[in-house]
């Protein structure tokens, strides 16, 4: 009998081998989109009978995707706030230079360019959270509430009370809050639904039905009021971003915007979308009543989502074409820079080319292995003439893209690969010269402060922190 076994395995065996590398190998071709790494794993299966199909089947397969193509189809999007076809922009509102970012955004996003909408930049939670809270107390309508982080701190516990005002008044209120990023001893969440504020997180993790996907994380950051005043940026609500003593360690600089206008339409769909995927309901806030107009006056604003569902990649296509269009000044402010090889490829063209390219980076290591990933990236750029500047702490968690001064995106989505590839995010660009110059500002500000990298000194740093770099950029997929 055991002599029986060991002659069937051992030409059982390797044909189940060969037959789990053919499917692996197949798998690769079709669905990875870079050739070193479909070849990586191909050879790992072939090196590693066995052992290499079910590390690919852990590790090589996109579940991100695959999960995000199984989410429920949204509800049938419910009535704009504000009449969006009367409030298109004309196409010469938009700069010559500009218009074919305008048109990649258009056939991209399937959205248009919505025009009379005013904003109004908040500077970290000292100008942020009053203004915030005081729009939830005057709330008389419907709260939807989107955030990352939700602490039950001395900054989130009176955006609790708030809610819990607005709830007990009749407002209909709903909370999105991230699974993993609410994630702490004394949530906010568990509060608000203690006090009976409806509260949903965001592909919680579990162990039955098992979920246990650190990816997939809705980074997006929004509160919207009524229909009628919006805010969204970078910021998460935590007492991290209170600066007034930026010494104190995990202190966060950032920004938010106030929003006013027919793009608030556009924010308010992609809350209802989340809402609906994550808390199986169809809801449609109630709005305060708005008279639609046809003024072309005020910022020209568009919402972006990407993540990794039909709206991958959408960021990134719009980055590409605000960057080709480029003439005469890029400024990017990110607090993680690991991008995709496409758009380090666009930059370092854009300054080869004569276009001044000024990359603000945060000195402080907040996450430190992609920090050490950034570094392998910075030299590269340093020798095609990208500027790089490095600032003095407080950490500066502040996103902003801006193109010539008349162009700008803000929101949540850092320039690494987990907001390209791996979170749901959200920005808003704009057209509005006025308000994109303030921004620029805040950039030319925040350049002038940091400290800016010279080439020679970086390609001389000692070769053990420049292997250590690569070893952590060789994890930037997953950063």
């Amino acid at each position: 009998m055991i002599t029986d076994i060991r002659e069937i395995s051992s030409w059982l065996l390797p044909i189940a081998s060969l037959l789990l590398t053919t499917w692996t190998a197949a798998h690769a071709l079709l669905h990875k989109q870079n050739a070193a790494s479909a070849w990586g794993w191909i050879g790992a299966c072939l090196l590693l009978p066995f052992a290499g199909p079910v590390l690919y089947f852990v590790f090589g397969i996109n579940r991100v995707l695959t999960r995000a193509q199984r989410q429920q189809q949204p509800p049938p999007r419910s009535g704009p706030s504000y009449a969006e076809s009367d409030a298109r922009y004309q196409p010469d509102v938009v700069p010559i230079s500009l218009n074919e970012v305008a048109r990649s955004g258009d056939v991209i996003t399937g959205l248009p360019l919505l025009a009379g909408n005013r904003l109004e930049v908040l500077h970290n939670g000292e100008a942020a959270y009053p203004r915030m809270l005081a729009a939830i107390d005057a709330a008389r309508y419907s709260i939807a509430l989107t955030s990352y982080i939700f602490d039950r701190d001395e900054a989130g516990e009176p955006f609790i009370e708030a809610l819990d005002r607005a709830q007990a008044r009749g407002v209909e209120v709903r909370c999105l809050l991230d699974g993993v990023g609410e994630l702490a001893w004394r949530r906010a969440g568990s509060e608000l639904l203690a006090r009976g504020v409806p509260v949903v997180r965001y592909n919680p993790l579990r162990l039955w039905p098992p979920f246990l996907h650190i990816n997939l994380r809705n980074h997006r950051k929004l509160l919207i009021v009524d229909g009628a005043v919006a805010f969204t940026g970078g910021m998460n609500i935590s007492a991290t971003h209170y600066v007034a003593e930026p010494d104190k360690p995990g202190t966060a600089a950032d920004l938010q915007v106030e929003i006013h206008g027919p793009v608030i339409a556009q924010l308010q769909q992609v809350f209802i979308d989340d809402w609906a995927y994550a808390a199986e309901e169809n809801w449609s806030p109630p709005t305060a009543p708005v008279t639609a107009s046809s003024d072309q006056s005020g910022a020209l604003c568009r919402v972006i989502t990407d993540g990794p569902n039909e709206d991958f990649g959408h960021l990134s296509l719009v980055l590409l074409a605000a960057i080709a269009a480029a003439q005469e000044r890029i400024q990017i402010v990110t607090p993680y820079f690991v991008p995709p090889d496409e758009l380090l490829s666009a930059l370092m063209s854009a300054a080869v080319r004569g276009v001044v390219v000024d990359l603000v980076l945060s000195r402080d290591r907040n996450h430190r292995i992609t920090w050490y990933a950034m570094h392998k990236l910075i030299p590269p750029l340093l020798k095609r003439g990208v500027r790089v500047h490095l600032q003095q702490p407080p950490f500066c968690h502040t996103k902003l893209f801006v193109v010539d001064r008349r162009y700008a995106q803000f929101g949540s989505a850092n320039l690494d690969m987990r907001s390209l590839r791996l979170n749901f995010e959200m920005v808003v660009e704009t057209y509005d010269r006025a308000f994109v110059e303030q921004l620029a500002q805040h950039c030319d500000v925040l350049s002038e402060r940091a400290t800016t990298l010279e080439y020679d000194k970086v390609r001389r740093r000692p070769v053990l922190l420049r292997l250590r770099d690569a070893a952590c950029w060789l994890l930037s997929p997953y950063l």
